[in-house]
């Protein structure tokens, strides 16, 4: 019984959100949709409480036989807590960005904000708590399905708009195959380690490996590399990005990427980190192949959107240059970028969404953006510091993400690796800077009217700017501390 109650008390953020989701789902079915900013104020309150929440584990670095919740199938340890606080701010966020976006389409006689679009959010956020807490594989697979069901609605959550439902339906097919995947793949595993808990997994997988458990590995990850939408399973994201509505959009590129990314994390250096040899070569290879494909895909791109599509695809090979070192240090510097990138892809979606054209319409086409400077002076300089913030420009905080990343790389001697990817970064640069130049210095393209945003959206853009500021080094100190412990308690076996 005491087992029991411990366990109950470690995932109370999780019961918070399943029974506040519940909850607001009731009030959704009986106030309607006139409800909906209340549903959404809600929802944000709950959030920000898990947050708080959660913090307490981060700050004390929980790790050992305490974090452990219902036998080992959930871990509550000091990196679920950082990833989950960026999950939640970043669903929050979404939150926030959503009504004023969605209420301008209107169907069937009013806007198509809906009361259950901030219940999705919340389920999706439980599914994704329980993806980086997973020390099982069926908790593992079962927060993925949750997230993933609530994530194909919301995909095609503008019925009425066919780059949407389109959007949806590219995600469902994809994601469906790459859970098959998954699933294949912890089935092979089962089978030859005998167990789905990860530290048995582990174990199982110390010595030389089967054909078969080889299999088995390479399956999971390739399923996992699908969700972080890594090269060669990153096909759906251009098409997604640009389909869905975009606070949806902004919700894919931060929230369910945290946590996805914080699953190959577990997977990979927990289940799988007696068998390191195994994966580091793929792993350098997608990292690699992730940063090319990411940057040489964007540098034909029209629509800003799919530019930040393959940019997010650029982003994730730098990040596994961390887990490819496979050592505290490359775990840390992997959560110091996530961090910084969730903030530079906040300011980014936040500057599309406060821009609108002459009729009304969301900017989406960059040769709309020419002469933003002119017209829209504030948002020119939040997208020129987001740009280079993305392409690693000192002195803005991007450059040190990719700092720590890169130095992570050369203390574990894969200085090739960091040299190539070092090499790869100047690709991307020129994209970067070509929206900026487009924005700054070309003629105006008399699309975009100087019209200002709701307060939310400057208060969030404000905030996000001066993180991925040259501000945000200031964090450095308290950032590199809070990580560390977050990495340490990921190492922790047993």
């Amino acid at each position: 019984m005491t087992d029991f109650s411990h366990s109950l008390a470690l995932i109370v953020a999780e019961e918070v959100l399943t029974v506040v989701g519940l909850v607001l789902l009731l009030a959704s079915a009986w106030l309607g949709d006139k409800a909906s900013r209340g549903i959404s104020i809600v929802a944000v309150a709950a959030l920000v409480a898990c947050a708080f929440l959660a913090a307490p584990t981060l700050a004390g670095g929980l790790m050992g036989p305490d974090r452990l919740a219902f036998g080992g199938q959930y871990i509550g340890d000091a990196f679920s807590a950082f990833a989950k606080i960026l999950i939640y701010v970043s669903a929050a966020v979404t939150l926030i960005f959503a009504p004023n976006f969605l209420n301008r389409f209107v169907v069937n006689g009013q806007g198509a904000m809906r009361a259950e679009f901030p219940v999705l959010v919340l389920f999706a956020v439980v599914g994704m708590n329980l993806m980086v807490s997973a020390g099982d594989f069926m908790t593992l697979y079962i927060g993925l399905e949750l997230n993933s069901l609530s994530a194909y609605v919301l995909a095609a959550f503008l019925r009425t708009d066919e780059r949407s439902a389109e959007a949806g339906l590219k995600y469902f097919v994809l994601g469906a195959l790459a859970s098959g995947i998954i699933l294949f793949g912890m089935s092979l595993t089962y089978g030859f380690a005998g167990s789905t808990d990860f530290m048995a997994v582990r174990g199982a997988m110390a010595g030389e490996l089967a054909t078969g458990a080889i299999f088995g590995l390479v399956f999971v990850l390739a399923g996992l590399a699908f969700k972080i939408s890594a090269v060669p399973f990153h096909m759906w994201t251009p098409d997604v990005y640009e389909g869905a509505p975009t606070p949806v959009t902004t919700f894919f590129a931060t929230a369910p990427k945290v946590a996805a990314l914080a699953l190959t994390m577990r997977v990979a250096l927990g289940a799988f980190g007696g068998a390191v040899d195994a994966w580091q070569q793929i792993v350098i290879f997608v990292a690699l192949a992730s940063i090319i494909v990411g940057a040489l895909g964007a540098i034909g791109q029209s629509n800003i959107k799919r530019l930040l599509a393959f940019s997010s695809i650029n982003n994730i090979g730098f990040l596994l240059i961390g887990l490819a070192a496979a050592t505290e240090q490359g775990a840390a510097a992997m959560l110091v970028y996530l961090f910084i990138y969730v903030f530079m892809s906040i300011a980014g979606f936040a500057v599309i969404l406060m821009l609108r054209d002459v009729d009304g319409n969301p900017v989406e086409a960059i040769a709309d953006l020419a002469g933003l400077s002119s017209v829209r002076p504030a948002m020119a300089w939040a997208l020129l510091a987001v740009m280079f913030s993305l392409a690693g420009i000192p002195p803005l905080f991007g450059f040190y993400g990719k700092f720590v990343v890169f130095q992570a790389a050369v203390d574990a001697d894969m200085i090739a690796l960091a040299a190539i990817g070092i090499a790869a970064s100047v690709i991307g640069a020129f994209y970067y800077i070509k929206v900026v130049k487009i924005a700054f210095f070309d003629e105006p393209s008399g699309r975009i009217v100087p019209e200002t945003g709701p307060i939310s959206h400057k208060i969030v853009l404000l905030v996000a700017c001066l993180i991925i500021s040259p501000l945000g080094y200031l964090l450095g100190p308290w950032l590199g501390g809070l990580t560390e412990k977050a990495a340490a308690s990921l190492f922790l076996i047993g």
